[in-house]
This record gives structure tokens, sequence and C-alpha cells, in this order.
């Protein structure tokens, strides 16, 4: 008896479902409005945060608990999900940016959201829209003004972005690398600086050193450094200076996209030598098998917020179907 209650609940869930959605679109139709038409979302992204004593321990935040950021949180659009997080600090407040997916276009936007402690936080709105896909917004202060590199590969281009003024507005300054890579992550080291960027089919890294942000941006002889491998060639996040140590975080793309990160460290860097090497044959993040990052994580960005104390945001994946009902 218990098992046909059951089966009975769920046939009415999908039922009420089904009528919901039906209604929302019909009535979206109606009135011409793609923000009033119900979407179904195959798992989602969201957000949180990580501290510990270093960006190679790091552990899920437990006040407040994560994710610190959903799809819900957004009101500007109908949003399927978060993603790519990159933080910054200025001005005693932390500065959030990240990929919001349209639920409806699947058009990525680059959205903003705001900390005065890195643990609480609230979304503002979306700083960046293009009429093509946007995501893995990569900020950066560059002497006195901010930038950011966002992937803009659907733009067979990747993009320099500066803020007019930070960090509502962002405007377009050039095109600094003509070739429509993924994931720029850009560093400064050492007097250059320096941007990985990798293929679609995540299995290749290249490198590229600088002068200046806006270029002109030089292929490292080396470059490709790292080649047919999708378990360790994707950019999973900025790179890490930690007790001068380079760490860069690679994304595990096999056999699942974005499955988990893991962290190699760079030991030779300069315009005519490249190096790393893994730091442990385990991820440093990967799904927890339970709760907002049940089966995957693609995604960190650490900061040292004073000696043995850092904050890092993340993002997981959770399976599953959702049906959007917020208009």
């Amino acid at each position: 008896m218990k098992k046909i209650y059951t089966t009975i609940a769920i046939i009415l869930i999908i039922v009420c479902s089904a009528i919901t959605f039906t209604g929302g679109l019909l009535i979206g139709l109606r009135y011409g409005d793609i923000n009033k038409i119900p979407y179904v979302a195959y798992g989602e992204w969201s957000i949180g945060i990580y501290t510990g004593s270093s960006p190679l321990d790091i552990s899920p935040s437990e006040n407040p608990g994560n994710p610190v950021l959903t799809a819900d949180d957004v009101t500007d659009m109908p949003a399927r999900f978060l993603a790519d997080p990159f933080m910054i600090f200025e001005n005693d407040t932390w500065f959030m940016f990240f990929e919001i997916l349209h639920a409806r276009t699947n058009q990525g936007n680059i959205g903003l959201a705001t900390s005065k402690n890195g643990l609480d936080w609230t979304y503002q709105q979306v700083v960046l829209d293009e009429p093509f896909h946007l995501s893995f917004p990569c900020v950066f202060k560059w002497k006195d003004d901010y930038y950011m590199i966002p992937e803009s590969h659907e733009a067979n281009a990747v993009l320099l972005y500066k803020a007019t003024p930070f960090p509502i507005e962002w405007s377009k300054v050039k095109v600094i690398i003509d070739k429509n890579y993924v994931d720029p992550s850009f560093f400064y080291y050492n007097g250059k600086c320096w941007l990985f960027v990798s293929s679609a089919a995540s299995n290749t890294l290249w490198l590229y050193y600088s002068d200046d942000p806006a270029g002109p941006w030089i292929e490292h002889p080396k470059s490709p450094v790292v080649v047919g491998n999708p378990h360790i060639a994707r950019p999973a996040g900025r790179v890490a200076i930690y007790d001068n140590r380079i760490i860069r975080f690679g994304m595990d793309c096999s056999p699942t996209y974005g499955g988990a990160v893991r962290a190699f460290e760079i030991t030779a860097l300069s315009p005519t030598d490249y190096e790393e090497k893994a730091l442990s044959d385990k991820p440093l993040l990967e799904a927890s098998g339970t709760g907002w990052n049940s089966d995957r994580m693609h995604q960190i960005d650490a900061h040292m917020i004073s000696e043995g104390k850092w904050i890092a945001v993340v993002d997981g994946y959770r399976g599953g179907i959702k049906i959007g009902l917020k208009y």
C-alpha cells in the first residue's frame, strides 16, 4: 500500500508540473515574453566558499553553509545556473563575478555579487551582456584600473574589458588574441603578464606572455604546454601565488566535463622556459556525493586573507531535473 501511495504522489507531481509548465508556456507565447516561459534544467551549477590554511588545504566553509549563491538569487534574468566564479577584494568589500546562464536562451552573461566578510553574499545584477556567450570572468587590477578577460570563444577572439567604472560598467578595450580559445586565465609574475588558454575540446593548454594586459601577447616557445590530455589541460580558475610557488589549477574533463580540479606547481616560468609538476594524484576538489556539489566541481579562485588564512570561491554541480517556474 505504501508503494502505491508513493507512486500516486510521484504521478501527481509530474502531472502538476506538466500543467504548470504548459500553462506558463502558453502565457509566455501569448504575450511574446520569453522571460515568462518556464524551463527545464537538467542539473545545475552553484557557488560555494571554502577556507583553509593555503590554496592547497581548503575545505567547505561552515558559516554560512554552502552554496552561498544559486540561480534562485538572480533577480534580473531567468537563470539556469551560476558558475565560473572569480573574486577581488577592494575598499573593504569582496566583489564576485560569475557566469549566469540564461535559462531560456542558454547564453552566458556576467553577474556580480558583493560581500563584506567573504561568507555572506548579496546578488547585485548582470554587469556584462553581449550578443555572444560569456563565462569565466577573470577579473584583476592592473595599476589603478580594473580589467576582465572573460571567455568569449563564440566571438572567435579573446577580449579585454575595462571597468568604466568598477564594478558595474565594463567596456571592451580590444581583441588581445584573435583565436577562439576558452577559459583565459590571467596572472602577473616576475615582471610579466601571463595567460593560459585552452581548446574547446579541453585537451590542449596554450601559454602566452606580455608586458601589458593590452598586449601584444606572444605565444610561449614551449606552447602548447599540455597536449592531448583532457584530465589536466583546461584552466580551472586563477593561478595562485603561494609561498613563492606558482600553483596552476586544471580541470579534469574526462570522462565528464568539469568533473574535478587538480593542482600543479609551475617549477620554471620565463619567456623561454616552462615546467610544471602535479602536486597529487588525487583531485584538490571533487564531487562530494551529496548536495549542491554532489556530482562535479570545476573552478577555484583562492585569495590569502592573512598569513596562514585563505578563502576560495568554488563551484559545484548537482544533477537532476528542475522545472523553473519563477517568472
